[in-house]
């Protein structure tokens, strides 16, 4: 079973319904690439192996019986550990949740439940997915598949290194800073932060809610819009989901780029890009202008003034731990806790001057890219860096896209010659047009096909 692990998730659910494998080999195949390569990587938290053996007999009698719930029918996935899970213990990440058993499924996990999917357990994640690598002092890193010297570069981190290394299929991530795209861009998957309010955050431990958002890390362009699919629902029950139609996401793929305008990245006022990652960038430019789109440079130079940690998003932060400081601030990361601390001081007058200012940047930033079907960009501006270290730099070119709400995909374009990683290509789209990101992102992975950790990295 073990070449059946790297196979595209639509490729196995077909092999499921033709009787050519059953679910519960699938998650015996899955759990046996997690106890071969699960300590070196350290990609869960909590495993949850034998509840998934039997979720995946049920699934498996179902489809004996004529019960078919779709194409996440028996699939293995893995959960962030942000969301909650009834009766299973939900971290966040933090020594402080250790002990911590939802009575409810976010609202996330119920609609993967009811779409069949077969949950493994929780993976990591730094504290209150604060980090932006995958530091933990209580739960430890998670190392990259690609290379177990290096980090997963992103909070979704344990979710990347989990798909990347056989060990699922596939799993939502979260992304507040960047965190669903730079480990995906890092472990070579494809990985799409939807609109915000698209995808509810019932459920979902917070960082910053307004800038919060839930979706499908995946190996395929197909399987992030096979995931996408059950988790495009309005709830009713989060204030922050937006009922807007929901297309049928899988069926566009295909469809191409010609005729799009797509305004390209040439700066934003940081440091240079690394040449390995301009060419890989520059490679996924001339296939989408082959397959008929209309490339146009943009400068992009004034979105580094938003990429700064300020006073809305420190106060956000605050309001949903600063409770934990007093009586737990031993137990907190001493990042998280220096967060809260900085939250702490943040006064509603700083907040509403931010306020007003973010939304005139984010106003430059609509005007800037007026007239444009595509945004494409670098997925990540630097190379994540060694394991145990942080670098707030990742979000360079993620984290805007947070702040507008705005959605954007990243798919992988190429190995670095120098560490031997995948490069992300980013792209990114105005709001509820995930679709046109979907068919973007299916021209690149068209050229390059499928990218795989080599097997001595394992």
């Amino acid at each position: 079973m073990t070449e059946l692990i790297y196979e595209p998730m639509y490729i196995v659910a077909g092999m499921l319904r033709r009787r050519e494998v059953s679910a519960v080999e699938l998650v015996d195949a899955a759990l046996n690439q997690i106890e071969r390569h699960g300590e070196r990587l350290n990609a869960f938290i909590t495993l949850t192996a034998v509840t998934a053996r039997a979720r995946a007999a049920e699934r498996d009698a179902e489809l004996a019986g004529g019960v078919d719930r779709g194409p996440l029918h028996g699939i293995p996935i893995v959960l962030k550990d942000l969301f909650d899970t009834a009766g299973v213990v939900t971290t966040g990440g933090s020594a402080v949740y250790r002990e911590r058993v939802p009575e409810e499924d976010a609202t996330v996990v119920r609609l993967l439940r009811d779409a069949g999917a077969v949950s493994l357990g929780k993976t990591g994640m730094p504290e209150f997915a604060e980090e932006p690598t995958s530091i933990n002092p209580t739960f430890g890193g998670v190392r990259n598949p690609w290379n177990p010297d290096l980090d997963t570069a992103g909070s979704s981190s344990g979710t990347a290194a989990a798909i990347a290394a056989g060990m699922a299929w596939c799993g939502p991530g979260s992304d507040t800073g960047g965190s669903i795209r730079m480990p995906s861009a890092a472990c070579g998957l494809v990985g799409l932060k939807p609109t915000y309010g698209r995808v509810s955050l019932r459920g979902v431990l917070p960082l910053a809610a307004s800038l919060d958002h839930v979706g499908p890390m995946a190996r395929t362009v197909r399987d992030a819009a096979l995931l996408m699919q059950p988790l495009a629902a309005f709830d009713p029950a989060d204030p922050h989901s937006r009922d807007a139609p929901t297309p049928h996401y899988p069926a566009m793929i295909e469809d191409g780029v010609a005729g799009l305008r797509v305004g390209y990245f040439t700066d934003d006022g940081g440091d240079p890009v690394p040449d390995d990652i301009l060419a890989a960038f520059q490679g996924g430019l001339r296939m989408l202008e082959a397959a008929g789109a209309t490339l146009e440079p943009v400068d992009l130079s004034f979105l580094r003034e938003l990429n700064e940690d300020g006073a809305l998003y420190l106060a956000e932060v605050f309001d949903h731990y600063g409770g934990l400081l007093d009586e737990y601030s031993d137990q907190l990361s001493p990042y998280v806790r220096d967060v809260l601390e900085k939250g702490r001081r943040i006064t509603g007058a700083e907040v509403m001057a931010e306020r007003r200012m973010r939304d005139a940047k984010l106003h430059r930033v609509e005007r800037a890219l007026r007239g444009y079907d595509l945004i494409a960009s670098p997925t990540l501006a630097l190379h994540p860096p060694a394991a145990g270290e942080a670098d707030i730099r990742l979000v360079r070119l993620t984290s805007i896209w947070d702040q507008n709400g705005w959605p954007a995909i990243t798919v992988p374009a190429g190995v670095s010659p120098v560490n031997g990683l995948p490069i992300g290509f980013q792209l990114i789209a105005r709001p509820w047009q995930e679709p046109l990101l979907l068919r973007a992102a299916r021209v690149i992975e068209r050229a390059h096909g499928l990218a795989f950790p080599p097997s001595g990295s394992l």
